[in-house]
């Protein structure tokens, strides 16, 4: 049988296996039927001793025919159930099944739409998965690699060693390998042999978790059974809402920056004192919890957090992404962000996460040159990376790449049940020419500077979005004046729910920052957001971009003395609140923090045991839930008729009026904005028609931290032409301040018979 077993031998596929460049390994290891029985091989390196043990039988020794490879020719018809026991070198015996007796399980379709890019689970198919083949326990693992001489799986299992789990090569460039016995919770990455035989560790692109960093290999993870979802009612609603106005005042967060544990700190008997325990975090569970109790106590409707992707460095905020599909292990498992979710939920809050499809970093361990060449990548450097964020741009071009990125925003919204997705830095994507000089970059098959192929992709994505999960949002984060980001893909927009304003932030913060003295010279900033408002769905944005690096935090940015930065910061909100659009705020600028965000430390909580501070945050619980309860103010965001100017000529005053509406003429609110620290009493506006006027919100009310400058009696309107109106009302006006007004219609005034 002996002299039979070595004919068999394929002495050069033998050596590919042995020296580690076989990416077929089981066309030799693994059972085969051979005419004199079933031909078994197997790599042990290390080994000084392999036995088969088929069941039922007692075991075989197998022979070594080269070194630490074995075979063994057994008389059965079929391929039977069998085992191997190892002993190695150093004594111990190790019992294991054969990872190459096993059939693929990937199907041909699944490969062939991942090819085309229109797997939009591929997820399932790709990464690291528990399941059970031929009644045994086990975990596939799937990798796209096509440059890669050869890929193995390796971890503790098998001592990092990537001679003894090589994949097998599929159609399409997948690697692909079941390995029996193994369970959650081990550790793995891909050794992946390049040209020039350098080997390379990657984590996988598709894994589910990763390590704490600064550790990064991936954890098998079972996320499709790790978390029972008890948020029914909420989809239910969100889905029965889905195409209705409704008001949405997000609170945009940090985790680690909105609250951590202290750090443990002894002090000696000098006074000096030692950090014996550094700031960690708080877990998805216990944040949930934290941080529902504070948005639902001020009123927002929805959270927004920073990337919670797997990343390397802290200080980036999760903007550069190692692990797509993988919440980040900072605060917990991927089912305690579940967990995260579904509580908020539960709480009538929802959840969007900032999403990060413009670039990814060069970090050694994640996608950059994943098998050895650009992959993920554009291979030109001139549209494959960002010359000033040093990081690298997808290759949008390509299927398989642009299916990563699809079928990722799928993941998030379908698996974590998330409610929207912001897309940071969708500009860009949009400009081959974006943060480059001339000669810098190349342009298009048409000679101009629209990448073509990241436009593609964006209304792939938001078309099947659409189709998939028509109630999610859609945000982009797009600073240009690019027509059409919002709409239907079909009528040639790029599919995007909504769009952030950056124009109205930028011309409103400019004008806020400016001493009330010089703002009539100004006062086109204020008014010029109005003249497009309607080009596109937007949303009004006060985010983490404006209150780092120096720029100061919202209350920072206000001039004037003390109590006036905050009456400044008061009328700001309150005419953001008022303006169309839906809103956005960063955390801490809710009760005026000083200082500018940072993700090492929690908000400084301890401003509201300061007057003022607490006042600002009870001026905006006030206003946050008064916006919620006036349809006037988000009804009609986006059309035309849900605004009206009353008086945009007042540059002297800096006043400016107008009317927030409804298709009901008695939900009408009247608002008027002051600019200047000045009172200005008995102030003639016009009104919209006849009838009474009754002020319900003030932001110099005492309450929040003002002079009472209030208009405490119903006002009903005289015949007495103003701002172009037939009718009019006499108020008082507060000085850096808001005002609302209630508007009953009265019918109008019979006209005297001459």
């Amino acid at each position: 049988m002996e002299d039979k077993l070595l004919k068999y031998m394929q002495w050069p596929e033998i050596e590919a296996i042995i020296y580690s460049e076989h990416d077929r390994p089981k066309q030799i290891l693994g059972p085969h039927k051979v005419d004199e029985g079933v031909l078994v091989q197997a790599y042990f390196p290390g080994a000084d001793k392999c036995e088969i043990i088929v069941k039922g039988k007692d075991a075989q020794e197998m022979r070594e025919v080269d070194e630490d490879y074995f075979a063994v020719l057994l008389s059965e018809e079929k391929i039977p159930n069998y085992h191997y026991r190892v002993t190695y070198e150093d004594g111990h015996t190790v019992k294991c099944r054969d990872a190459y007796a096993f059939p693929a399980t990937i199907q041909i379709e699944d490969i062939k739409k991942f090819q085309a890019g229109i797997h939009y689970e591929v997820y399932k198919m790709l990464g690291a998965h528990p399941m059970t083949v031929q009644g045994v326990k086990g975990v596939r693992f799937a990798v796209w690699a096509p440059k890669a001489i050869r890929v193995s799986v390796v971890g503790d299992f098998n001592q990092w060693d990537g001679r003894r789990h090589p994949m097998q090569r599929r159609d399409g460039d997948i690697h692909e390998l079941f390995i029996p016995g193994l369970k959650e919770g081990e550790i793995y990455k891909y050794e992946i042999k390049v040209k020039g035989d350098t080997v390379v560790l990657k984590s996988d692109p598709y894994g589910t978790l990763m390590q704490l960093r600064p550790d990064n290999a991936s954890v098998i993870y079972n996320i499709e059974k790790c978390h029972k979802w008890q948020d029914s009612a909420w989809m239910s609603q969100r889905k029965k809402l889905a195409r209705k106005e409704k008001p949405e005042f997000v609170y945009e967060l940090h985790l680690a920056g909105f609250m951590r544990p202290e750090a443990v700190v002894e002090t000696d008997e000098a006074g000096v004192e030692t950090v014996i325990e550094p700031a960690g975090f708080y877990n998805y569970r216990e944040m949930a919890e934290k941080i529902t109790a504070y948005v639902k106590d001020m009123g927002y409707t929805h959270v927004e957090l920073m990337p919670v992707m797997e990343h390397p460095l802290d200080e980036s905020w999760g903007y550069q992404v190692t692990g797509y599909y993988a919440p980040t292990s900072r605060y917990g498992t991927p089912e305690d962000f579940m967990y995260f979710v579904d509580y908020l939920h539960q709480n009538d809050i929802g959840v969007i996460l900032d999403w990060v499809p413009a670039h990814f970093p060069r970090d050694l361990n994640g996608l950059a040159r994943f098998d050895g060449g650009p992959l993920y990548e554009h291979p030109d450097p001139r549209r494959g990376e960002h010359p000033h964020w040093g990081t690298l741009i997808f290759d949008y071009g390509r299927k398989e790449v642009s299916n990563f990125l699809i079928a990722n925003a799928m993941y998030w919204v379908e698996q974590y049940h998330v409610d929207g997705l912001r897309m940071d830095a969708v500009a860009s994507m949009l400009y081959l020419d974006y943060g480059r000089n001339e000669g810098e970059w190349t342009a298009n098959i048409y000679g101009g500077k629209e990448h073509l192929e990241a436009i593609e992709f964006l209304k792939h994505l938001n078309s099947m979005m659409k189709k998939r999960n028509p109630e999610v949002q859609m945000i982009a984060e797009e600073s240009t004046a690019w027509p059409k980001v919002t709409g239907a893909v079909e009528e040639d927009s790029l599919g995007f729910d909504m769009k952030w304003n950056m124009g109205w932030m930028n011309d409103f913060l400019g004008y806020m920052s400016l001493d009330p003295l010089f703002r009539k010279g100004a006062y086109g900033q204020l008014l010029f957001s109005l003249v497009y408002a309607y080009s596109e769905k937007f949303m009004l944005v006060l985010s983490h971009d404006e209150v780092v690096h120096g720029k100061g935090s919202m209350i920072g940015k206000m001039p004037g003395e003390y109590r006036e930065k905050f009456a400044n910061l008061r009328v700001a909100y309150g005419f953001m609140l008022c303006h169309p659009g839906k809103k956005l705020l960063f955390m801490g600028q809710d009760f005026a923090q000083f200082t500018e965000f940072n993700e090492g430390k929690s908000l400084e909580w301890f401003m509201l045991e300061y007057e003022m501070h607490k006042k600002m945050q009870d001026y905006m619980r006030e206003l946050i839930h008064f916006y919620k309860a006036y349809p006037a103010l988000y009804a009609l965001d986006d059309e035309p008729e849900g605004f009206e100017w009353i008086n945009d000529i007042s540059a002297d005053e800096s006043i400016i009026v107008f009317t927030r509406n409804t298709s009901k003429k008695d939900e009408t609110l009247l608002v008027v904005c002051n600019f200047t620290p000045v009172v200005r009493k008995d102030y003639k506006i016009g009104v919209p028609f006849r009838g009474k006027f009754k002020e319900i919100f003030n932001s110099d009310a005492v309450k929040f931290g003002g002079d009472g400058n209030v208009n405490p009696r119903l006002k009903q309107s005289k015949a007495e032409e103003c701002d172009g109106r037939d009718d009019s009302i006499k108020i008082v006006v507060p000085p850096l301040g808001i005002s609302i007004f209630k508007c009953t219609p009265l019918a109008p005034a019979k006209k005297r018979k001459k």
